[in-house]
């Protein structure tokens, strides 16, 4: 019986280790510093945020501002491409340490992955041939079985068009900068996109419309997508966010695509 009380103790102990947490992974912020780069997913086709240029290098805001926080974390950037339909996947499988480009906070996507502080506020809006205005104004008008709606693969864009447009013939397209060719040259009628995606592109393709930018069918926000449960990563891009915001840094990013005022 005298040997009970170790027998017991051990028991304790062996219990006790049992519920303490594993060791926790290194944080990517200290994995970026370990490997010498910033690995960043981007798709390359969703201007003015990311575009893949024919030389291989890539421009836009998301684009400058990855090159910011590299630089703020002393590395240069790696880039990963991607697709819409595989941006989470390639996250979550660790082949990057953040992922840009225009990306839009959704529910699904925070199942598996965090969100850094949120960069700008935006909306879904139809995005049309000019003199086509008036037709596509709503859901009501979009939501019927003649309009020819497109899409790019994988996206938010196409979870909008799939939940609210479900009369609609809709398209997918795999490269998103042929879908504004689609709509100019009359293959499809509307494009649901997000309001500064569709601004930028009244601009640069003649014939192409913003329906509405100001009343947006479905609120949403832009924001970086970052590896889930890394708490240190994300209080660093957070931070750095703040201080770019605060010092015009970020304004600076987004000027030559869209003004001196993002309105």
């Amino acid at each position: 019986m005298k040997h009970a009380p170790i027998r017991w103790l051990g028991a304790c102990l062996l219990s006790t280790a049992a519920t303490l947490p594993a060791t926790a992974a290194p944080s990517h912020l200290d994995s970026i510093a370990q490997r010498g780069t910033l690995r960043v997913c981007t798709t390359g086709d969703y201007l003015p945020y990311s575009l893949l240029r024919a030389d291989g290098g890539y421009e836009g805001i998301d684009i400058t501002l990855a090159q910011s926080l590299a630089a703020s974390l002393e590395v240069p950037v790696t880039w990963v491409p991607t697709r819409w339909a595989t941006l989470l996947p390639d996250l979550v499988a660790d082949r990057c340490d953040i992922a840009v480009g225009g990306i839009s906070v959704s529910l699904p996507r925070q199942r598996h992955a965090w969100f850094s502080a949120v960069l700008d506020v935006d909306g879904k809006i139809p995005l049309v041939r000019c003199a086509d205005q008036a037709r596509y104004r709503d859901i009501a008008q979009i939501n019927r079985a003649e309009v020819r709606v497109i899409e790019p693969r994988g996206g938010t864009n196409e979870a909008f068009a799939r939940r609210e447009l479900p009369q609609a013939r809709l398209t997918l397209s795999d490269d998103n900068t042929a879908i504004f060719r689609e709509l100019r040259e009359g293959r499809a009628d509307v494009m649901i996109t997000d309001a500064s995606e569709a601004r930028f592109q009244q601009r640069r393709v003649p014939g192409l419309c913003a329906v509405n930018p100001q009343q947006p069918l479905q609120y949403s926000e832009k924001a970086f997508l970052l590896p889930r449960d890394d708490m240190a990563w994300k209080a660093y891009v957070d931070q750095w966010l703040h201080l770019s915001k605060a010092s015009g840094e970020y304004r600076k990013a987004q000027a030559p695509w869209l003004g001196d005022v993002a309105d």
